[in-house]
């Protein structure tokens, strides 16, 4: 039996790969026995104190206020879920009935689920359309928070980047439209942080979404990154831990991972930005050279560095997933958190993309030590499998046609 080829990972905006750096720093605190930072003990403060410089470097790095009357408040979670979960239902939810919510077409399903539960409660769940190339359609905005002036808006959700595309979204203009009308805005930035310079206090927005273990930090820790004056009604209770808003022990080990993810990806900030830029076009280039027909969704729009979003018309996109990874190729048909369903992309027919390019597209998603050698390696794979399964697709077509026949002419 042949040997299986090396793997070549490139489904980083599902999970990037652990940095060993992280990795290190996060086994320091368990070498020290860390206590639970919620004890009053000395071993408890110690940890406390591992535990809120950690916060306050990242909201820090995130250009939050960290001092003073007005400082914002970073709340650590499980992850993007939960933090958007507490958002959606954490936000505004002092406005009596009835209500709005005003979602994007392209948002994650973290959020769109949470929307399908406020809507069964009784709140409106709008949805902002986004243009062809996956760019939310801010004019309609306006006409939607205008609407019914019978319902108020509680809140408005926009990613600052898409998990699938990766195309960035004009969350600062949505900001300061939704401030006109004192609305609070949401935004997922779970793919944008880490691989993009993100300030919150420039963004306008009222609450942020940020995950570690999509830039090289610890599975198992998010945060919810929420302003001085915003009112957040927690949604788990049981404990005083982080002032209420998400009680619950916190881990010293993973606040000092995410800690320490972000503060390597802030000392080479711009060079990441620049190789991984570089990296995309090298494979969308590499692609398109020996596959004319390949479509690469959303090149017209500003994007991540890291995510190319790339169809084959023709080619089933789960049957190419499958090929790939027995090539030795980690990709994904879109969000990790709906990969198990067979349904078409949320996101691409949103976008108004035709069936035959929604039903070919994969996602490439690439990290801090992907290199030239494994995108040139990769796109070999890729078009390989690609022309493979065209191949059988042709076969398949053609051996039919000889039966039919012959049975016509009986």
């Amino acid at each position: 039996m042949p040997a299986m080829p090396a793997t070549i990972y490139l489904d980083c905006n599902s999970t990037a790969p652990l940095d060993p750096q992280v990795a290190e720093a996060m086994l320091r605190c368990w070498r020290d026995g860390l206590a639970n930072p919620a004890s009053q003990h000395y071993a408890g403060r110690k940890a406390r104190r591992v535990v809120e410089e950690s916060r306050e470097g990242i909201a820090v790095i995130l250009g939050a206020h960290v001092t003073g009357m007005e400082a914002d408040r970073l709340v650590f979670t499980s992850g993007g879920t939960e933090a958007n979960n507490l958002a959606l239902f954490g936000l505004g939810s002092q406005i009596s009935m009835p209500a709005r919510l005003i979602i994007s077409a392209i948002e994650h399903p973290s959020i769109t689920v949470a929307a399908e539960v406020l809507a069964q409660r009784g709140i409106d769940v709008q949805r902002l359309p986004v243009n062809i190339d996956g760019v939310v359609q801010i004019e309609r905005l306006v006409e939607m928070l205008g609407e019914g002036a019978e319902k108020r808006t509680r809140l408005v959700s926009v990613m600052l980047a898409n998990n699938e595309t990766g195309v960035l979204q004009p969350v600062a203009e949505i900001a300061a439209l939704c401030r006109e009308f004192d609305v609070p805005v949401h935004t997922d930035a779970v793919q944008a942080v880490g691989k993009l310079p993100v300030n919150f206090r420039e963004l306008g927005v009222t609450a942020l979404t940020l995950t570690a273990h999509k830039f090289h930090g610890p599975l198992g820790i998010g945060a919810l990154l929420v302003r001085h004056d915003a009112v957040l009604e927690p949604q788990l209770f049981g404990g005083f831990q982080q002032a209420g808003l998400r009680p619950g022990t916190e881990s010293a080990a993973l606040a000092v991972g995410f800690h320490t993810a972000l503060v390597l990806w802030q000392r080479e900030a711009a060079e990441r930005e620049q190789r991984m830029t570089s990296l995309r076009d090298l494979l969308a280039a590499a692609l398109h050279a020996s596959a004319p027909d390949c479509v690469l969704i959303g090149e017209r729009s500003d994007r991540l560095p890291q995510t190319l979003n790339v169809a084959f018309p023709g080619v089933n996109r789960q049957a190419l997933v499958m090929a790939l990874d027995l090539a030795g190729v980690a990709c994904s048909t879109g969000s990790a958190c709906a990969s198990g369903s067979s349904e078409p992309s949320p996101v691409l027919l949103a976008m108004g993309l035709l069936p035959e390019i929604v039903e070919s597209s994969i996602r490439l998603s690439f990290g801090a030590a992907t290199t030239a050698a494994e995108i040139t390696s990769a796109a070999g794979r890729i078009l390989k499998c690609v022309q493979h399964l065209r191949q059988q697709e042709t076969r398949g077509k053609t051996a039919v046609v000889p039966r039919q026949s012959a049975r016509n002419t009986l």
